[in-house]
């Protein structure tokens, strides 16, 4: 994967860009400006790769809004070492950042040929997280719970074994909604039925879907 001073270059203007728009927390701006986003695009599409916005990967999917990517991540407050179970791994984009975060990743796909591509994307570039072929809304209970959960899919209800699969103490991200729109919530684990949700503002996400595709 070729890797220009050109992209580097772009990449340090998309940081600029969304650091302007409120992003805050360093090591995410960082994370952003040293991960290759366009190794993650479809060819067609590298001349947009560093534009903050959001483009088709193909299985009907896309790559989300980098701004968009950063501001979830920036809610879920991630530190090292945590355990974070990521529900839709698309392009690999995020689940990259949550790597360079120092996370343990453990991340969801259910559009086979994503999963296949997400893969060969991430190991090429020598990200390592936990991937699994399956149905997201399930979770990933026998290798719970998480410190965190990220769903990067709008869903028209928070699925209830992704609430049972959080930590006391956890925080779990998700957009909330039909096809017109979610409002990004997040929900902090107190207790075994204790949990206190806020809302964070409007957002557009393709739908998350129960099931695999092949």
């Amino acid at each position: 994967m070729t890797d220009t001073f050109q992209h580097k270059g772009l990449r340090k203007k998309l940081v600029e860009t969304i650091r302007e728009k409120g992003i805050k927390d360093s090591r995410i701006l960082d994370a952003i400006g040293t991960i290759p986003r366009h190794a993650f695009m479809d060819s067609s599409f590298i001349q947009f790769s560093y534009k903050d916005q959001a483009f088709p990967i193909g299985a009907g999917q896309t790559i989300s809004q980098p701004y968009t990517v950063a501001f979830q991540t920036e809610l879920l407050e991630v530190k090292p070492r945590q355990r974070v179970l990521e529900i839709g791994t698309g392009s690999g984009y995020q689940t990259a950042v949550l790597l360079e975060l120092g996370a343990s990743v453990f991340t969801i796909e259910r559009q086979r040929p994503l999963f296949i591509k997400s893969q060969a994307i991430l190991r090429e570039l020598g990200y390592k997280p936990h991937f699994f072929y399956g149905d997201g809304f399930q979770g990933k209970e026998s290798y719970g719970p998480f410190d965190r959960i990220l769903v990067t899919a709008g869903a028209e209800n928070i699925p209830d074994p992704l609430l049972k699969q959080l930590k006391p103490g956890g925080i779990l991200v998700v957009p909330v909604g039909g096809e017109n729109g979610q409002v990004m919530i997040r929900i902090i684990r107190n207790g075994e039925d204790d949990f206190d949700k806020t809302e964070h503002g409007y957002f557009a996400f393709v739908p998350l879907l129960k099931g695999t595709q092949d």
